[in-house]
């Protein structure tokens, strides 16, 4: 194929992702974890509070804390608490591109294409380091992390993380201590959000570095991760960049890879966006999800979800929460534009 600057925002066709299962007790315990969780909310008045909502009424939030704490339900229940008081400090959800873009200047992460099971690839490229440690690294890790999980299929939980050693140095491959920083991230605020690390180009120079943050992996997340798989095994060819013996011949322009992904994922200038409803007969937020006896699911309406009878939904006058990194002399939008869908327009559109 012709070489290009566009990255790859859909899974190969004919993808399928994986189905999972949970027997009638573990469907009862993520029911129970979503009811406690809500009891945590912020209230309303809070201007975080419609994005924590979100993302507790997200289909894969409750699932992935009752499978990281091993079926545990007052685990999962440290774990979720843990991360809401996370995401309220640091607001994963709102970080404002302006704030993150320089790091993403030289291509040092970048999102591109799907493995065979429709995780999205994040490639990290340790080499092209283009500025000091800071926490603005950490928070365009997290703010990669948020446009990968923006760009799942339906059904999908997790991503790829692919590191490429090729031309890292010393200099430019990160401490121990951002390492550290960054698994704490992973492990605890993204459970179960590690599909596969694949780790391609590893200089035996480095090999200590692995050693030293081995001890701070935990042992699920140290099983995802291979060094130097075939990986023509693990993702199609269309999707996988040429450089590491794919067909996709990518090259890399940062105004149009950001422009893209922003574009795409719908990122607004204050960090915020607004989503589509699926068709109403999609909608079915967790809590709304009842388990019968006889494993069939009874469909109620919940707080804070969309019910089956909602033709319109609105969110008006939201205001944005002041992000705990954000620059003063950069302007802040107080409030997202309106939204107005109708469920049934929409529908008909798409029929």
């Amino acid at each position: 194929m012709a070489r290009t600057s566009l990255v790859q925002t859909t899974p190969s066709a004919g993808t399928e992702v994986p189905a999972r299962e949970y027997t009638e007790e573990q469907q009862a315990q993520i029911k129970a974890l979503g009811e406690y969780a809500h009891t945590l909310l912020l209230p309303e008045s809070d201007p975080y509070h419609v994005w924590e909502l979100r993302w507790l009424n997200k289909p894969d939030t409750m699932p992935r804390y009752m499978r990281a704490a091993k079926w545990k339900f007052d685990d999962a229940k440290k774990r979720i608490k843990g991360t809401m008081e996370w995401r309220r400090e640091y607001k994963p959800d709102l970080i404002r591109p302006d704030e993150v873009k320089i790091e993403d200047e030289a291509g040092k992460i970048i999102i591109n294409g799907f493995d065979r099971d429709g995780r999205p690839i994040i490639y990290m490229n340790p080499g092209r380091q283009n500025t000091a440690e800071s926490p603005r690294q950490l928070r365009h890790l997290v703010w990669c992390l948020e446009r990968a999980k923006d760009l799942m299929p339906p059904g999908q939980e997790s991503v790829v993380i692919l590191i490429d050693y090729k031309t890292t140095t010393l200099r430019t491959n990160p401490s121990i201590s951002t390492a550290r920083k960054v698994l704490h991230i992973l492990q605890n605020h993204y459970v179960e959000t590690l599909g596969r690390g694949l780790v391609v180009n590893l200089p035996m120079l480095l090999n200590f570095f692995y050693k030293g943050i081995s001890p701070f992996l935990d042992p699920i997340t140290r099983d995802k991760i291979r060094f130097n798989p075939d990986l023509s095994d693990l993702i199609p060819k269309e999707q996988l960049t040429a450089d590491l013996g794919g067909g996709y011949d990518y090259e890399f322009d940062h105004e149009t890879y950001w422009n893209q992904i922003l574009e795409v994922c719908g990122i607004a200038p204050d960090g915020t966006r607004v989503e589509k409803l699926e068709p109403e007969s999609e909608v079915k937020p967790l809590l709304a999800l009842d388990v019968k006896g006889d494993g069939e699911q009874d469909e109620k309406s919940s707080s804070g979800g969309y019910s089956r009878n909602d033709s319109e939904v609105q969110i008006e006058h939201v205001p944005v929460p002041p992000s705990p990194q954000a620059d003063s002399t950069q302007p802040v939008h107080d409030e997202f534009e309106r939204l107005t869908l109708d469920v049934g327009t929409e529908v008909a559109a798409s029929a």
